[in-house]
């Protein structure tokens, strides 16, 4: 707790005494009918207060003898035996270090009260559950108190900001949880190269990888597994996973497992026969060739969109060497073509949610510039679907992409998941060798 603590302690040095901040954790949604699906707290509430239960609102109140104060679940023996242990208002206090708990159940009672005096109300509600109230909450003194007494006219602000600009840098504690989630799906992804082959569904593959991961102690993946055969990955977020793998066709695998709240993001491609074709072979190598660049000049300082701009260049030019693309450098830069096959951006801030929070600018609205202890991907790809008649047929069906976490070190970088096979010998290997 006494991270969470320090991260409270930290916010404080921000904000002044005049100062309150609401977060709003998550409902538990339904499924179908009376069936749940599985809770996910809200990053923002857990980042200051560890607490993972539904109907939580974390208050927050700088200088205050009592900062923090918790709303949260009341115990219930009934509700505990069939879902499970609640921590009640003493566990928010013993357990999770609240000044103040009260049953979110009396959240229009109390609440207002902890305003107090203070006027600056900054208001974090993800899902909008109190959106309709929040209004009453802050004009209730104002409007409630007599005419010759003190009213206090409240400011309402927006408190994602702070916090997600708070998020972008990570905390030792943090890189440990995202190291051990890399280290999970590490084994996971190089568990899928082993066992694939012809004929098997893409079913059977995310269920190794949810095994695997499992086996290294992760819980679950931070978001639907793409495992994408042959055309299938020209869908960018495919998540049906119920084709079979044809022979001569490529497989992509994006998929991440997570470690106490914190994600992992790895992307690898890889032939379902175990043997790159030769068109395979030159597209996939133009695509690792452009990680590779990208990744060789990462440092502290680096622009956030040079690693996009690198990406693209390598990109535009082998498309245009392997005939793909038609026209000089110039001319595919200028006009962009090269975006038809390459689609998407080249990376993402990685931490408690998977497509982290925070800023890609800074506060004069220039591209951010690399800092230590960032994490993020790197993620080029190329994708010709079958439908694309404007190219050979050969190079037609094929998606691929190759992706990274990277942890920007004091002098340069550390690339958590390499221990992927990633080089196009390295997957032939590790797939003949699964063979034998």
């Amino acid at each position: 707790m006494s991270l969470y603590k320090q991260r409270r302690e930290l916010l404080n040095q921000q904000l002044d005494r005049n100062s309150v901040v609401i977060i709003v954790g998550n409902t538990q949604k339904t499924r179908s009918k009376n069936i749940k699906y599985h809770f996910r707290a809200d990053n923002d509430l857990f980042y200051f207060s560890g607490f993972a239960e539904p109907d939580a609102i974390a208050v927050l109140r700088p200088g205050h003898e009592h900062p923090f104060v918790l709303f949260n679940r009341g115990k219930d023996e009934a509700a505990e035996i069939n879902f499970g242990q609640r921590a009640g208002q003493q566990g928010a206090i013993q357990q999770f270090h609240a000044d103040l708990a009260f049953d979110v159940l009396s959240v229009e009672q109390n609440l207002p009260q902890l305003l107090e005096h203070r006027t600056k109300v900054y208001y974090l509600d993800e899902q909008g559950l109190y959106q309709h109230r929040i209004f009453d909450w802050i004009n209730q003194q104002r409007q409630t108190t007599p005419f010759d007494k003190i009213k206090y006219h409240r400011q309402l602000l927006p408190f994602a900001p702070i916090v997600h600009n708070m998020r972008v840098l990570k905390s030792p504690e943090e890189i440990a949880k995202i190291k051990l989630a890399v280290k999970a799906s590490t084994h996971a992804h190089r568990a899928v190269m082993r066992q694939l082959k012809p004929g098997l569904n893409e079913g059977q593959l995310e269920a190794t990888f949810l095994r695997e991961i499992a086996n290294h102690g992760s819980k679950e993946v931070c978001y639907p597994s793409i495992v994408a055969g042959g055309n299938n990955a020209c869908c960018l977020h495919y998540e049906d996973n119920n084709c079979s793998l044809a022979d001569g066709d490529l497989l992509l695998i994006d998929a991440g497992g997570e470690y106490q709240h914190y994600c992992s993001d790895i992307t690898r491609t890889m032939p379902i026969n175990g043997k790159f074709s030769v068109e395979q072979t030159q597209l996939y190598q133009l695509v690792l060739n452009a990680i590779d660049e990208a990744i060789a000049q990462l440092k502290p300082g680096l622009c956030w969109s040079q690693i996009y701009t690198t990406c693209m260049q390598v990109l535009a030019q082998g498309l245009i060497d392997l005939g793909i693309l038609t026209g000089s450098f110039d001319e595919v830069w200028q006009s962009e073509s090269y975006k038809q096959f390459t689609i998407h951006k080249t990376g993402h801030f990685l931490g408690l949610d998977v497509h982290d929070v925070g800023s890609y600018h800074d506060n004069q609205g220039q591209w951010l510039k690399l800092q230590e202890n960032m994490v993020f991907t790197i993620e080029p790809g190329i994708y010709i679907p079958q439908h694309c008649l404007t190219v050979e047929e050969k190079w037609r069906g094929i998606g691929l992409r190759v992706e990274d976490d990277i942890l920007i070190t004091k002098t340069g970088y550390e690339n958590l998941s390499a221990a992927v096979p990633r080089t196009i010998s390295e997957i032939e290997s590790l797939m003949s060798s699964a063979e034998e």
